[in-house]
């Protein structure tokens, strides 16, 4: 179906691809993944065309067509969500946005003397529109938006009145309307709620075209994929199986060469050691020349290539009182809409809180109560002796100074800490070299979430309040930032999407519902087994 052949890629001095091949058949679900760089969104756009290949060629079985979902999703306004999205339809989407237009007009009185003309335009259309089966289309976008987490009345709505997340999310049920033969997604999870993430779960797995993705969300690869495709150093390497398949597989494959770089390189050592010992004798010139041949048609072991994951173990916060906050009969409405009535909550010393609820439940207003960003309308928030509570949020990101660069934001907030340390740290999440001197103002969102939370875990506070913080982070920055989590001595209550760090960090469950919350004394997983789902309203 979709094939590179002997694929050659480098920009400027940068070589991204080296002979690489790889096929994709129909059907198969494949995970991209590779080192920032190395070349995952490249493959992308010369698969779609949009940049060729210094040699080597992409061949796509001729008629199959190809939807490609990308992070840069354009302007959109002027459009209804629905008619944005039934906009890479064809004429279809045209022929919606007349009748809307000619609903407008027969509902305007100033028109009245044209409407004889106007009722005969709208029933043509109406008519064409049925014919190229409009209405069967429509109802299956709205299918899809509704699985994606918009509201009714909000898919009437002008598309441009969304914010940037939400619109992604039109982008992304544009690509799926289309149903093409080859579905190329790049980080379909972000901005996706788990609701939202459950559901694009259920419909790739009844995609019946293939999917090549790229994700940093760990268990929804393992759920969707299994093949993986690995690129790094200008090699397409082919894995059978999910993501932690060729995690494990890459480990052992890796352990191999070391041994085998390893072993060849004692017998070089040893046979230059006697080349160097006996050179200058005319005993045995014979030998060392004989083995000086030898050396030379050996075949060298290249070492394995070692992906630098920076480890870095946060200091231990000071001890917090054993009662960390205590909310007591809460009342917290938004106009006629209650979100908290009566409602109280005791976070205990060591106490881990992963906060679950739909699509506006509430969620981020309880992290808000807490930390004092909001007040109840009636009842008490109270944060215990001792604690010292750090926050992330959205919109902590905004507090940085545009001009400083990471370094300036590092040595500013930790003018005493050593300069390793803090290189250490900025390693850790994922600032390495030069990227130290880039100024705030040209990160991109994942970047200033990473520099956040740089700076909140370096001194850290003994209760963490954090609103989705894996949001943009790469697998390996996550997997970095559970470990030390993990060895936290202090309490957390947090909202996230990403099910692996929910799993791996909670030890008790708070499920907000429309009935009122509920109180679960276990983590995510015995949260799973005991509510039979894994979201708020998603069946198993």
């Amino acid at each position: 179906m979709l094939r590179l052949d002997n694929i050659s890629k480098g920009h400027g001095s940068q070589i991204l691809l080296v002979d690489a091949s790889c096929a994709i058949y129909r059907g198969e679900k494949v995970g991209l993944v590779g080192p920032n760089g190395s070349g995952k969104s490249t493959i992308f756009r010369m698969i779609i065309k949009e940049e060729t290949p210094d040699t080597g060629n992409v061949v796509l079985d001729k008629g199959y067509t190809i939807g490609y979902f990308s992070q840069d999703v354009g302007e959109m306004s002027g459009k209804s969500v629905v008619e944005e999205t039934m906009d890479g339809a064809g004429p279809v989407s045209e022929i919606a946005r007349k009748m809307h237009e000619l609903e407008h007009a027969l509902s305007d009185p100033d028109r009245m003397d044209e409407m004889e003309k106007l009722v005969e335009e709208f029933g043509d259309a109406q008519a064409r529109y049925e014919e190229l089966g409009g209405y069967a289309l429509e109802a299956k976008a709205r299918e899809i938006l509704a699985g994606l987490g918009f509201a009714q009345e909000t898919m009437d709505k002008d598309v441009g009145a969304l914010s940037g997340g939400w619109k992604m999310r039109v982008a992304l049920a544009r690509i799926l309307l289309m149903k093409p033969d080859v579905l190329l997604l790049d980080e379909p999870t972000n901005h996706l709620d788990l609701e939202s993430i459950l559901w694009l779960e259920t419909f790739l797995k009844g995609f019946d075209g293939a999917v090549i993705m790229t994700c940093h969300d760990r268990a929804f690869m393992n759920r969707i994929v299994s093949k993986i495709l690995e690129i790094d150093g200008g090699e397409l390497t082919t894995y059978g199986g999910d993501y932690e398949f060729y995690e494990k597989q890459r480990a052992i494959a890796d352990a191999q060469l070391e041994a085998q770089f390893e072993r060849q390189q004692a017998m070089l050592a040893k046979e230059e050691a006697f080349i160097a010992r006996f050179k200058a004798r005319a005993s045995h010139a014979a030998q060392v020349q004989s083995r000086v041949k030898k050396l030379e048609k050996i075949e060298k072991v290249e070492p394995p290539k070692r992906r630098k994951v920076v480890h870095f173990d946060f200091p231990d916060p000071p001890r917090s009182g054993d009662d960390v906050v205590k909310v007591e009969g809460v009342r917290k409405a938004y106009g006629s809409r209650k979100i908290y009535d009566g409602f109280d909550l005791l976070v205990r010393r060591q106490e881990r809180w992963a906060v679950m609820g739909i699509n506006g439940a509430g969620k981020s207003t309880l992290l808000k109560l807490i930390t004092g960003d909001t007040v109840p309308d009636s009842g008490s928030v109270k944060v215990g002796a001792s604690v010292k509570l750090g926050y992330f949020a959205q919109h902590a990101m905004e507090l940085l100074n545009p001009q400083d660069t990471v370094w300036d934001a590092l040595i500013n907030r930790f003018p005493k800490a050593s300069i390793g340390s803090l290189r250490t740290l900025a390693g850790a999440f994922g600032f390495s070299g030069d990227d130290i001197e880039k100024p705030c103002r040209i990160l991109s969102g994942g970047e200033k979430a990473r520099l956040v939370l740089a700076q909140m875990l370096f001194d850290p506070p003994n209760f963490l309040v954090l609103d989705e913080p894996t949001n943009h982070l790469d697998m390996a920055t996550k997997e970095m930032m559970i470990e030390a989590l993990k060895k936290y001595e202090g309490s957390m209550i947090f909202v996230s999407h990403d099910r692996h760090f929910l799993a791996e960090l909670s030890n008790r469950v708070l499920e907000v519902l429309p009935t009122g919350p509920k109180l679960y004394g276990g983590g995510y997983l015995e949260y799973v087994a005991s509510v039979g789902y894994e979201a708020p309203g998603m069946r198993l």
